[in-house]
This record gives structure tokens, C-alpha cells and sequence, in this order.
């Protein structure tokens, strides 16, 4: 057999990639910093920052070798090992199969993922989290949510040969997920929901208005999120080949079509489209074609985009009829776009577009594949929700995870870090 040797290109877009998915994180603080009042702009942003100081060490002592370990050939986890990663210097990536770039560009690109996960799972709790908490409950959540489920979709095994060890649950069952429909995005939304049962209502909600403070704001956090995320979805082919240019162009179109589809809902419903609709939208079919970015043509990205960006602009309403405050929509954007995504795959898969893909009920696969998906987000659902719920029950119990009333009244800005996102004093005073 020929030795592999390292593909400069592809290692170059990997990391490339790797940076723009990090740069996804700081656009998501400032997407949900504008969308929070004023008086809580700085703790959203800063739970985002915090998460990835918390993720990215864990992930180099265990976090990695947890969800991409094969030492235990396990479905449903890595290996349980404090390498610190000392023994990968020199490695080529293998999962599945033997990629010709370095062991650790895979774990950096997989890191920001891990990163950006519970970060998204911060905007259903916005105004009433204490810091601290919020901490402590990325640190357990990756590790016990995170990592594993990572493991079950994204793990293919090590190929050494023609055995392949420590393949994940899901992955080894065929379940189609590009680039984090399952492990990301309803991961995420299936853990906002449970948080915003943990901590409850905010105070006022559904009386008082609670509009975002910075439209502008948002609106650049949406396209920092538009521009990281081709690292994202394009990036997750691991080379600079035609799998990755499928993937960038049918990220492109769906995020646009679901821009239309949102705001066409808000027109026809409301009268007038939003600027916040519009970049919800636009996050909306992110979440949407990132499962199946490269399993789809460029024509059904475009029908998935418009779905999910109609679809989402209803379901955000969820939380006023069921009676549940998250913040953010985190529920209605990434558990449902997650879903819409995940599933459509089982309608537009096509094995023409992607050899190592199945076909989906439009090109004559039947349901076969529609069950593959449908069990993945079923699975990964059901576990985020209830382990979450116990992680956020355990937390608010000890140490406590939702603030004192007064605090919450004053804003959190002031009481968890005693500082303010506008500081106008100066300026009314006429002073320097």
C-alpha cells in the first residue's frame, strides 16, 4: 500500500475552514447581542466568548479523544483518556478512512464545532442566567451531551486495513449528517428547551416588551454567521475537492431562499417584512441545508431554504402557545430547522450528487433513508433533552442558575460584571 502523504491544499482549506467556524462563535455573540435589551447585551455576548475558553480546553485534555477515539470501540463513545493530545502531533486524520492531512487540522476544525454547540443553547435563557452557572453547565453539558452524541454522528471509525474500529451509533447506521444537523443544531435546540423549563420565564415576559436593542447589531452577526459558515458546511468535506464546492454553493441558495420564505410569512401575516425576520431567516436555512448540504442537488437547497425560512417563521410562535420563554428562538430556529434539514434528506437525497449518500423517496430510495434520519433525530433529541434537564435541575438545586429578581431587574450586565454594554454618562454631561 502507498504511504499518504499530506495534501497541502486540502490541509490549507481545512484550516482555513477551522477559522471561519471559529469566527461563527463571536457572529453568534453578536446575533444574540442585538437581539437582547440593552441591559443585557454584554452577559450574551460574553456567555458565547466564555464558552469557547471552556470548550477548547476540554477538548484538548479529553473532549477529542471522547467524541473521535476509537480505543474502545464503543457506539456510543470515544475513548475515556487524558491525552492532551501529545501523541497526534505527527498523525494523519482517519475517520473512516485515511484523509492526507494532519490529526490535529480534523481536531481544531471539529473543535469549533464543539465550541459553537452550546453557545447556540445560550439565547434560550438570555436576561436571567448567573455566569458562573452558565459556566459550569457548558463544562458538564459538552462533556456528557456534546461529546458522546458528536461520537454517534460524526465518529466513522479508524480504518486500519479493511477493519474499521469505534464507528458511532448513528454513523454506522447510515444516518446522513454533513456537517451537524443532529449533533449541532437540534443538539442545541432540544437543550434550549429544556434550560428554558429549568430557569422559567423571565420576569415580565409576554407583559412588558422585550424587543431587540440593536437591529444593526444583529444584522452583522447574521452575516458573520452567513460568511463562517461555508467554513462550516464546506469545510466538513475535509478537502479542497467537488464535495466541498457542492456544499458552499447549496449553502449559499438555501440561506437565501429561507431569507425569502421567512419574510414572504411575515409580509403575508404581518404586513410589513422585518430586519430581524430577514436574519433569522437567513440562520434559518443555514440550519436547514447543514445536514444535507452534500447529499442534495442545488435545486433542492433552494426548496429546502424556502421550507425551513416559512416553516421557522411560524414555529417561533411555539413558545407563546405552549407557554415556555426562550429567549432567542433557539427552539424554533435550531431544533426545527435542525429537524426540516435532518428529514429532508430522506425526501432529496440522490446518490448522483453523492456516491457514498443514499437515495431519498424522490429518486426512488423509498422510506429507507426517511427512517435512518428520522431516527437520528429522534435519538439525538430525546438524549439532549433529558440530560440536560438533569444537568440544569442539578445546577439550579446547588449552586443556583437563574438570578435573584432584583438582579434581573437591574439587568445582568450590571450585577454579573458590573459593567454596561453604553456607557452615556459622559457624553450627557458634556465630559471628555
Amino acid at each position: 500500500m502507498d504511504q499518504i502523504v499530506i495534501n497541502t491544499g486540502d490541509t490549507a482549506w481545512v484550516l482555513v475552514s477551522s477559522a471561519l467556524v471559529l469566527l461563527m462563535t463571536p457572529g453568534l455573540a453578536f446575533f444574540y447581542g442585538g437581539m437582547v435589551r440593552a441591559k443585557s447585551a454584554l452577559n450574551m455576548m460574553m456567555m458565547s466568548m466564555v464558552t469557547i475558553g471552556i470548550v477548547s480546553v476540554l477538548w484538548v485534555i479529553y473532549g477529542f479523544q471522547l467524541a473521535f477515539g476509537s480505543e474502545a470501540n464503543s457506539p456510543w463513545y470515544g475513548s475515556i483518556s487524558l491525552s492532551g493530545l501529545g501523541d497526534a502531533v505527527n498523525a494523519l486524520a482517519n475517520n473512516g478512512m485515511e484523509y492526507p492531512i494532519p490529526l490535529l487540522a480534523f481536531a481544531t476544525f471539529q473543535l469549533m464545532f464543539a465550541i459553537i454547540t452550546p453557545a447556540l443553547i445560550s439565547g434560550a435563557i438570555a436576561d436571567r442566567a448567573r455566569f458562573v452557572a452558565w459556566g459550569v453547565f457548558v463544562a458538564i453539558w459538552v462533556t456528557l451531551v456534546y461529546f458522546p452524541v458528536a461520537h454517534w454522528v460524526f465518529a466513522f471509525g479508524k480504518k486500519v486495513g479493511d477493519t474499521v474500529t469505534g464507528a458511532g451509533f448513528l454513523a454506522a447506521r447510515g444516518v446522513e449528517d454533513f456537517a451537524g444537523g443532529t449533533a449541532v443544531h437540534i443538539n442545541a435546540g432540544a437543550a434550549g428547551l429544556a434550560l428554558a423549563f429549568v430557569l422559567g420565564k423571565r420576569i415580565g415576559w409576554q407583559r412588558s416588551p422585550m424587543r431587540p436593542h440593536s437591529l444593526p447589531l444583529v444584522l452583522l452577526g447574521a452575516s458573520l454567521l452567513w460568511f463562517g459558515w461555508f467554513g462550516f458546511n464546506a469545510g466538513s468535506a475535509l478537502g479542497a475537492n467537488a464535495l466541498a464546492g457542492l456544499a458552499l454553493l447549496n449553502t449559499q441558495v438555501a440561506a437565501g431562499a429561507a431569507l425569502l420564505g421567512w419574510i414572504f410569512v411575515e409580509k403575508f401575516r404581518d404586513g410589513h417584512p422585518t430586519t430581524l425576520g430577514a436574519a433569522s431567516g437567513v440562520v434559518a436555512g443555514l440550519v436547514a441545508i447543514t445536514p444535507a448540504c452534500a447529499f442534495v442537488a442545488p435545486w433542492a437547497a433552494v426548496v429546502i431554504g424556502l421550507i425551513a425560512g416559512a416553516i421557522c417563521a411560524l414555529a417561533v410562535g411555539m413558545k407563546y402557545k405552549f407557554g415556555f420563554d426562550d429567549s432567542l428562538d433557539v427552539v424554533g430556529v435550531h431544533l426545527v430547522g435542525g429537524v426540516i434539514g435532518c428529514l429532508s434528506i430522506g425526501f432529496f437525497g440522490s446518490s448522483a450528487v453523492n456516491s457514498l449518500g443514499l437515495d431519498g423517496l424522490f429518486y426512488g430510495g423509498g422510506f429507507t433513508l426517511l427512517g435512518k434520519q428520522a431516527l437520528g433525530v429522534l435519538l439525538v433529541t430525546a438524549y439532549s433533552f433529558f440530560v440536560t434537564l438533569l444537568i440544569g435541575f442539578a445546577i439550579e438545586k446547588t449552586i443556583g442558575f437563574r438570578v435573584k429578581s432584583d438582579a434581573e431587574l437591574v439587568g445582568v450586565d450590571q450585577t454579573e460584571h458590573a459593567e454596561s454594554a453604553y456607557e452615556m454618562g459622559g457624553i450627557l454631561r458634556g465630559g471628555r
